[in-house]
């Protein structure tokens, strides 16, 4: 039986520093809605830190997304996808 996603958002890493939040939408946009796409920026330089996340409005484009940008070359560098940890999911590891 195949995994069942957890959820809509990815966790995209080893984006290029110069990647942006637009760059980040228009990457993920032919897998399906996106609701957010948000780069992590250092808090003092406001520079991108090299992640951030995708949300999709549904777990199926997610998953499309996953499968064909994980390990994909992005502006020279080998970026990873997963889907992204929850609070809930811990919640769930907990008990």
């Amino acid at each position: 039986m195949a995994k069942r996603l957890l959820g809509s958002q990815l966790f995209v890493s080893r984006l290029s520093f110069y990647t942006t939040h637009n760059d980040l939408k228009r990457m993920f946009s032919p897998f399906g809605a996106i609701t957010e796409a948000r780069l992590v920026v250092d808090s003092r330089t406001h520079r991108p830190k090299g992640f951030g996340f995708v949300t999709f409005k549904s777990d199926v484009d997610a998953q499309n997304a996953l499968k064909a940008m994980n390990g994909r070359i992005v502006d020279g560098n080998l970026i990873f996808v997963e889907v992204a940890k929850t609070n809930k999911d811990d919640d769930d590891n907990l008990r």
